[in-house]
């Protein structure tokens, strides 16, 4: 009993040591500190100006070290700044790259101004028109993103009014910055967050939205009320949330349940509390490969001296570009190349996907094609390397091989010998017949 009340008690001590050294590796992160320069007047905004930071990222306001009291020489001292995520969302590996590394993780920090919102379905969150006390504080918004678009955060912090404490009271994430998808694939877009519970702001509720934007054009694709747990009444369709999750851990994901054409674009993860938000974006492309079809299949018999057109049908892909070629391959197994062919311009289809053709004159004349072999369309996309093939059969030749001439000299030989064999049978025959008549008429 003594010995599993010792192992009981090392073994809290490890686990109070593992979670003392998690802590350690949260980063100390060079960021830029961004904000607008004053006005000119007449509502116009000055340029923005930007400073070097330091941020000490930590998940408790105690553990403070003596690190975080030094700075760089090249950063001012009031732009060095003591980060509190008890969610240690900051604390991801991909913020903290090991030293000397070349590649560094992005950040950026901005003075943030709460308010309200007018959207209808984040209205809700501040019917009372009454602004807390407790948003009497500096809120600032800060954008991360991880090594290698590990990872994207962006958060809502607090900090009481001239110190440099920072609370994060609103955490957003995605793991999905760059997203890719075949057609009719399901897709899910990862975004969490999170929320500081001690704050008031939480017990008031959240609502979120997921929107769409590419080239100018943008859609709300979802939008949902937590506080009145209803959605709005524009969504599209085949896109939906995971409820349970989304109330239970935070998990606000936009599930697709089939890829289209008009999905590649970019997306907007957005959270909200009363009189604050943030926001993470991602993009996702769909990628499909082409279908490629050979005409005509199979090729006639061709002679040389010949000329046949082939064409190939590349159809059912997106996005552009595309790389059409031809390449023939012999019956000694060696390729050659037989170039691009005449190529088509791009055509679209009803579901936003496009097709392409190429037609190549084989003119046997010209090119080495010996006794044929198999000709075949390549073409090179985004969603992978593509090929078609057919076989081509080339008939009399101008001049036999070594082969077909010991060939022939062979059957002129065993023709020559049946021949012979047969008129030495049938004269063998007839002077038999002739001397018999001779003996019966003597």
């Amino acid at each position: 009993m003594a010995e599993f009340s010792t192992i009981y008690k090392l073994s809290i001590i490890a686990f109070i040591g593992f979670i003392q050294a998690c802590s350690c590796t949260c980063p100390v992160m060079e960021c830029w500190f961004v904000q607008e320069k004053p006005g000119r007047g007449g509502g116009l905004t000055g340029a923005t100006t930007q400073e070097k930071s330091l941020l000490h990222i930590r998940t408790d306001a105690h553990s403070e070290t003596a690190e975080t009291q030094r700075a760089p020489a090249d950063i001012n001292p009031s732009r060095v700044y003591a980060i509190t995520d008890p969610a240690a969302t900051l604390c991801h590996p991909s913020l903290n790259p090991p030293r000397g590394s070349i590649k560094k993780p992005q950040c950026e920090i901005n003075p943030f101004l709460p308010q309200p919102s007018s959207l209808k379905w984040v209205a809700s969150l501040t019917e009372s028109a009454l602004s807390p006390i407790y948003l009497q504080a500096d809120w600032f918004s800060g954008s991360f993103q991880g090594l290698d678009e590990q990872l994207s955060i962006s958060t809502i912090s607090r900090a009481p009014s001239g110190t440099k404490e920072h609370d994060v009271i609103l955490s957003i994430t995605s793991k999905t910055m760059s997203a890719k998808s075949r057609l009719g694939d399901p897709v899910t877009l990862d975004c969490s967050f999170w929320v500081d519970p001690s704050t008031p702001l939480s017990a008031v509720g959240f609502a979120m939205e997921w929107r769409y934007q590419t080239r100018g054009d943008g859609r709300l694709v979802l939008a949902y009320d937590g506080k009145m747990d209803r959605l709005a009444e524009t969504h599209e369709q085949g896109a939906s949330l995971d409820f349970e999750a989304l109330h239970e851990r935070g998990n606000a994901s936009l599930l697709l349940e089939e890829a289209k054409v008009r999905h590649s674009g970019t997306y907007i993860c957005t959270v909200y509390l009363p009189y604050l938000l943030a926001q993470v974006t991602m993009d996702l492309q769909i990628i499909e490969p082409p279908t490629l079809s050979i005409h005509p299949s199979p090729l006639p018999l061709a002679v040389p001296g010949q000329t046949l057109n082939v064409q190939c049908e590349a159809s059912g892909f997106v996005p552009l570009p595309l790389e059409l070629s031809w390449e023939f391959k012999g019956a000694d197994g060696k390729s050659i190349s037989l170039g691009s062919g005449s190529v088509s311009g791009h055509r679209q289809a009803w579901d936003g996907t496009y097709s392409q053709s190429t037609r190549l004159e084989l003119d046997t004349s010209k090119l080495d094609l010996g006794r044929g072999g198999e000709v075949t369309c390549v073409a090179v996309h985004a969603g992978g390397t593509r090929r078609a093939s057919v076989t081509l059969n080339v008939i009399a030749f101008s001049s036999p091989s070594i082969e077909d001439s010991m060939a022939m000299v062979g059957v002129a030989l065993v023709l020559y010998g049946l021949i012979k064999f047969v008129s030495w049978t049938f004269t063998g025959s007839g002077s038999n017949e002739a001397e018999g008549q001779d003996k019966k008429e003597k």
